[in-house]
């Protein structure tokens, strides 16, 4: 298959990117903008590979994507692109309405002009998958319950108000004009080459140079981690698998508090590299003012993938947080000129103003 990835070159489009070149036979566009967040240096290792290319783009400008459908003639497409961090949409919503959801609305009709000029063959075979979130579903109480395919949608913050109006544009474009669509909805990713503005990789930073590690709140949220190159391997099947129609829901089945996250973070870089005074690092949490509107419990049931195609997590919390952090010490060449140029771990999302 040939498949366009937007947002191929932000974080858990970049793993895409990886997993259908280096575990498949897919040929892979990947589609990027190169905003804020994104990093051509997370798939340069894909460089000179025959079946992969890099095209930088916005979603925002149909007549390009409609030109560069035509040129690829692509049998799916997987979309990433998207605005996606909480503290940031409460700082700055605008970005996120006109990229996740007004983005989406151009793509899709980009992808249902160029659909409908399709042989009937290949007409059946084309999917749309749009890649989702599970904060869609707003959250659950800290004892029991999770989020099913068909939980209602209750979203809390600017982020996943424009997740769940993408979601609903995607589905509407199936009901209305039969564009053969798949929907997935996952739970928090982690792992390499994740922008260091997120949790995991903020607290693994701050704790290899010795600095406060920020926990919101009393750090009791919990939520459900999904180590990124298992999301790979199941949006791979969901796009080339899934039911038109259908949505998946796609969680590792790992709940842990925040602060359970961050002290295991801070027990496993005392274990692999010490601070030189001997301080441990549980000692740099720094508890600060909770953010507007954090919900408290996300959990995903995954039983629809794992029933319907196959798929299970093969990372639990404790090995994929090891190779989580591992990478980070290894790949400073990665993460350094980020910390160095744009973003050096300041607090996002207090609302201010």
């Amino acid at each position: 298959m040939k498949i366009i990835v937007t947002g191929g070159a932000g974080f858990i489009g970049s793993a895409v990117c990886r997993h259908l070149i280096q575990n498949t036979d897919h040929e892979v566009v990947n589609l990027d903008k190169l905003t804020y967040a994104a990093t051509l240096g997370s798939v340069d290792m894909l460089d000179g590979n025959n079946r992969y290319r890099f095209v930088r783009g916005d979603i925002l400008d149909r007549n390009f994507i409609a030109s560069l459908l035509e040129e690829i003639q692509p049998d799916a497409i997987m979309h990433l692109a998207a605005e996606s961090h909480v503290d940031r949409s409460i700082d700055g919503p605008g970005d996120f309405i006109d990229t996740n959801i007004v983005g989406t609305y151009q793509l899709l009709e980009a992808a249902r002009g160029y659909w409908a000029t399709l042989p009937a063959s290949r007409k059946d075979g084309f999917r749309f998958h749009h890649i989702s979130t599970d904060e869609v579903y707003g959250d659950l109480p800290l004892e029991g319950g999770l989020f099913t395919e068909e939980t209602p949608y209750a979203p809390s913050s600017p982020y996943s108000a424009s997740k769940a109006a993408s979601d609903h544009l995607v589905m509407a474009w199936h009901h209305t004009y039969h564009l053969p669509v798949v929907l997935s909805n996952c739970s928090n990713n982690y792992g390499p080459y994740h922008f260091p503005e997120k949790l995991i990789p903020l607290i693994i930073l701050n704790g290899l140079e010795g600095k406060a590690l920020p926990v919101y709140g009393k750090g009791e949220n919990v939520r459900d981690w999904l180590y990124v190159e298992d999301h790979a391997r199941a949006l791979e099947l969901v796009a080339t698998r899934g039911e038109p129609g259908r949505s998946y829901n796609i969680g590792g089945r790992n709940e842990r508090s925040n602060l359970t996250v961050v002290e295991t973070i801070c027990d496993t870089l005392d274990r692999l590299t010490p601070l030189p005074s001997g301080q441990a690092r549980r000692s740099l949490i720094n508890f600060v003012t909770d953010r507007p509107g954090h919900d408290l419990r996300y959990a995903i049931d995954a039983s629809r993938i794992e029933s319907e195609l196959g798929w299970k997590a093969q990372e639990t919390f404790e090995t994929g947080l090891e190779k989580t952090i591992r990478w980070y010490l290894d790949n400073s060449g990665w993460w350094q000129p980020i910390r160095d140029k744009r973003y050096s771990g300041e607090r996002l999302g207090a609302a201010k103003g």
